[in-house]
């Protein structure tokens, strides 16, 4: 791999970094990048690089909040909780102890949750994959997105305006609350709607505070981006040159360094802002988007 190759994926992996959480819609970026920075590599692995390419950014979600994911602990039981053990029947104890002590029951909840979340996007995202690359992967339909979110945006933040929120952290999340937000996710199938947009839209009308809806929607992102990424390694197949794999680790790594100061960067923001500011962002690019491909068909 040449220099310009090298800086071709360095610039890909900053762009997918940024858009992959901030609400702008990275498939709309990813789109207007390509015109100009078109890496040398055939149809078949750029498709697989702009989605596997994410695992970086969704590792970056891992390490910032290991500490609100990881499910288990290591605690030494009181002498009530062993007595209380000791009194269930003898199959049940070796249960009851490993999850007093290892498990972290808040935190399993959580999962539970994202679980619930993903179904919607599982159920209807898996079967209609190939359809919706094939139908909406162009830059009428994520212009058009990009435009109409933008104004969503701008229009939920006057709504909500006056509201006070309802669910102001993770524990208050219902199950219910969690599955619509997943409802909201399955939007995001079509090309430039914006995963983070949409959860967080929806997020923000269920009446969960802007944290909240930004925070569950970055866990979310954690078994829909690792599932979308296997499924296009499978389809892919696992053969891939040594220069392949050089160009995946780049930009990986680099969308890994990147996400972790835009999400810092978003939770910063959102404590002072509101959304709006990225509901006329959106307007703008996805004008220009139209603007730019409208006028390249016509000189072509």
């Amino acid at each position: 791999m040449d220099i310009i190759e090298f800086f071709k994926v360095v610039i890909l992996g900053i762009v997918e970094g940024i858009t992959e959480w901030l609400p702008i819609s990275s498939t709309g970026h990813m789109i207007l990048v390509d015109e100009f920075v078109n890496l040398n590599v055939t149809k078949d692995f750029k498709d697989l690089f702009l989605v596997v390419i994410q695992l970086g950014a969704i590792l970056a979600v891992v390490v910032l909040y290991w500490h609100k994911l990881w499910p288990f602990y290591n605690k030494t039981l009181s002498k009530r909780t062993r007595v209380a053990i000791s009194h269930k029947p003898g199959w049940a104890q070796p249960i009851l102890i490993f999850r007093e002590r290892f498990c972290d029951k808040e935190k399993w909840v959580l999962w539970f949750k994202i679980i619930v979340a993903c179904l919607p996007a599982i159920i209807i995202g898996l079967p209609f994959d190939d359809l919706i690359e094939e139908k909406f992967m162009n830059y009428v339909v994520v212009a058009i997105a990009l435009i109409v979110y933008g104004i969503l945006f701008i229009v939920i933040e006057n709504y909500n305006k006056n509201r006070k929120a309802s669910c102001t952290s993770l524990e208050e999340m219902s199950f219910k609350t969690a599955f619509l937000i997943g409802c909201f996710q399955v939007l995001s199938l079509i090309p430039g709607t914006s995963r983070s947009g949409s959860t967080i839209i929806g997020g923000i009308l269920l009446g969960t505070s802007r944290t909240v809806a930004a925070e569950f929607t970055f866990f979310l992102g954690i078994p829909v981006m690792f599932g979308a990424s296997l499924l296009k390694i499978v389809k892919f197949g696992f053969e891939f040159t040594s220069t392949e794999v050089i160009i995946l680790l780049i930009g990986m790594v680099v969308a890994f360094v990147v996400s972790i100061l835009a999400i810092k960067f978003l939770m910063g923001y959102i404590k002072r802002h509101d959304f709006k500011a990225f509901g006329w962002y959106r307007i703008v690019l996805g004008v220009l988007v139209l603007g730019y491909f409208i006028g390249k068909t016509l000189l072509a």
